[in-house]
């Protein structure tokens, strides 16, 4: 054998590309939806390549998840530690996600909401996967909150968790009214109305 053979075939393909266009059919489609043969068809792989290279779909699917946290999800993290205040923070958040939402040229919607939600029995452990991604986008929530409320941003006694889990409902139900056709301005529309609720000072 040699050397050459030894180190084995190089992969023909771009792992990190193929794992853009997986979760393009996965946000499109959702984890129940997207079947391998599309998943295979627009990673330009075939199966035997994909099990070798992420595993099964469950796993592929763990992959895109946190790939998609990492990129059009990021803007959540970003609004949570650029602005000033825990009000700024939540206000680009939430307008923010009003905007990725309906963006033109990708699917509508958020993928950790919309993915894998109602899914077959034997897609519970993708469900248990989305749900934890969007418990951690909650707990940065409250974290931001809880770091306004020492600094006396939010009256004394807020309920830092309850506000969290209204303003992560809030995002999450824009997601579902962009899936379902609603444009960026009655998504913003939304997020003012949301911000109406902000515990005065």
């Amino acid at each position: 054998m040699t050397g050459e053979r030894a180190r084995g075939r190089p992969r023909a393909f771009d792992p990190e590309a193929a794992l853009d266009r997986a979760l393009e059919v996965f946000w499109a489609k959702g984890y129940d939806g997207a079947s391998l043969a599309e998943l295979t068809a627009a990673m330009g792989i075939n199966r035997p390549s994909l099990y070798a290279a992420f595993g099964d779909k469950q796993a592929l699917f763990r992959r895109v998840l946190e790939r998609y946290r990492e990129g059009p999800g990021a803007c959540v993290t970003a609004a949570l530690a650029a602005a000033p205040t825990a009000r700024e923070a939540v206000a680009a958040l939430l307008h923010g996600s009003a905007d990725k939402l309906a963006a033109p040229g990708q699917p509508a919607g958020c993928l950790l909401v919309h993915g894998a939600l109602g899914c077959s029995d034997g897609a519970a452990p993708a469900e248990a996967d989305a749900a934890r991604h969007r418990a951690a986008t909650e707990l940065a929530i409250r974290e931001r909150l809880d770091r306004g409320a020492a600094e006396g941003e939010l009256p004394p006694g807020t309920d830092t968790a309850a506000l969290a889990r209204y303003v992560a409902a809030v995002q999450q139900g824009m997601a579902v009214q962009a899936r379902a056709g609603a444009a960026p301005a009655d998504l913003h529309a939304i997020a003012d109305l949301a911000l109406r609720a902000w515990p005065a000072a």
